[in-house]
């Protein structure tokens, strides 16, 4: 039987996980603390572990799951299925080199450009030759309400509407959700027009927390993979697996 893998998607505050053997998704869980996350390695055992986080200190959660588990951190030095061309590769968040792996593994015949849309939205590109050279970052949904509140004496923070706003706000609140939400669509999709310009056809791939918001609200047939990063952290541990840690 393959070994059971286990990769972990480490926020802020809460993590994502997954369990997989080879190319299956088995199980999924959200919103875990490293308590849970050290209660669902006791009861699975996984053979290997990979762990892509935004914290600093891991050194406790890694003492503890590394008691049960080979463990794995994405970082810059470790290899990955891809060729990085990057120019700061040690700047390079671990959850954008997860998505574009990802990609690559739901689309193994295509260039993709990975939209995810979280807190940031960033867009990344690959190549069908796994040439990785960049992309870009903007500031995500939730981060612009909350800037347009912050930076001024009068504007509200106000939440997202649920359906695309009108052009033309007809009041300071729905003016705001216009000028945010419709905003941001055009910039999605004058990115996607952009990089269709440079590269030619390519597999546009939606993920992050509000991918759901946007599907819907986006012009071009665009793919919503709501575990991209743990499906791309999946391979990288695989690719590992495969040509270190057996050896």
């Amino acid at each position: 039987m393959h070994p059971l893998n286990l990769c972990i998607d480490l926020g802020n505050t809460t993590g994502k996980a997954a369990f997989f053997r080879q190319q299956k998704m088995l199980e999924y869980h959200e919103q875990l603390s490293e308590k849970s996350i050290l209660h669902l390695v006791q009861k699975e055992q996984p053979h290997y572990i990979i762990i892509s986080s935004v914290r600093s200190n891991l050194d406790n959660l890694l003492d503890q799951l590394k008691q049960y588990s080979k463990v794995v951190v994405l970082d810059s030095t470790l290899p990955v299925p891809m060729i990085n061309h990057y120019e700061t590769p040690h700047t390079l968040g671990t959850d954008r080199i997860a998505g574009v792996v990802g990609a690559r593994v739901l689309y193994p015949q295509d260039s993709c450009l990975v939209i995810d849309a979280g807190t940031c939205i960033t867009y990344d590109f690959i190549d069908q030759q796994n040439n990785y050279f960049g992309g870009s970052i903007s500031l995500g949904l939730q981060m612009r309400f909350k800037a347009l509140h912050h930076y001024t004496d009068r504007l509200p923070l106000i939440e997202a509407a649920t359906t695309r706003p009108a052009l033309v706000g007809t009041s300071t609140p729905k003016a705001m959700l216009s000028g945010v939400i419709n905003g941001l669509v055009a910039e999605i999709e004058g990115v996607i027009a952009g990089y269709s310009e440079i590269f030619g056809n390519f597999a546009p791939i939606l993920c992050g927390g509000d991918a759901a918001f946007f599907e819907s609200k986006i012009k071009e047939s665009i793919f919503v993979a709501s575990n991209l990063i743990l499906i791309g952290l999946n391979r990288i541990l695989i690719y590992n697996v495969e040509n270190k840690l057996k050896s």
